[in-house]
C-alpha cells in the first residue's frame, strides 16, 4: 500500500508578483526549492493564508537570494503582492517507510523570503 506524505513545505512566503500573462506556474527563489527539495517542474500546491486560496501548479526556479514568489498565467489572479503562502510538495511511499520518513520544512525569513 502506498500514502501520500508531506514531502517538502515552504512555511509563510510572501508573494513578489502575480504574472497573468507568464505561461503558468509559479516562481520560487531557487535557494528555497534547494532548501525544500523542491525540483523544476514539480506539482505544487499554494495555499493563500490571506484569502483562503488553494491551488496547484508547478515549480520552476527564479533567481538565487532574490526572495521571489511569483504566481504566473491563471494562479496570478488567486494572489496579490504581499499575501502570505505555504507551499507543499507531496510524495508516495509505501506505509513502511512513509512512517519513517521526514519532509524537508522550510521557514524563510516572512520580510524577504530569504534564509537568514
Amino acid at each position: 500500500m502506498y500514502v501520500h506524505v508531506v514531502k517538502s513545505k515552504i512555511h509563510r512566503v510572501k508573494v513578489t508578483g502575480a504574472d497573468l500573462n507568464y505561461i503558468g506556474s509559479i516562481t520560487i527563489d531557487e535557494d528555497l526549492m534547494d532548501a525544500a527539495n523542491i525540483i523544476e517542474g514539480e506539482k505544487v500546491q499554494v495555499v493563500n493564508n490571506t484569502n483562503g486560496e488553494r491551488l496547484e501548479t508547478y515549480a520552476i526556479p527564479g533567481p538565487r537570494k532574490s526572495g521571489e514568489i511569483t504566481l504566473n498565467g491563471a494562479a496570478a489572479r488567486k494572489v496579490a503582492p504581499g499575501d502570505i503562502l505555504i507551499l507543499m510538495t507531496y510524495a508516495m511511499l509505501e506505509l513502511e517507510e512513509a512512517k519513517q520518513f521526514k519532509p524537508a520544512l522550510v521557514f524563510p525569513n516572512e520580510t524577504n523570503n530569504l534564509l537568514t
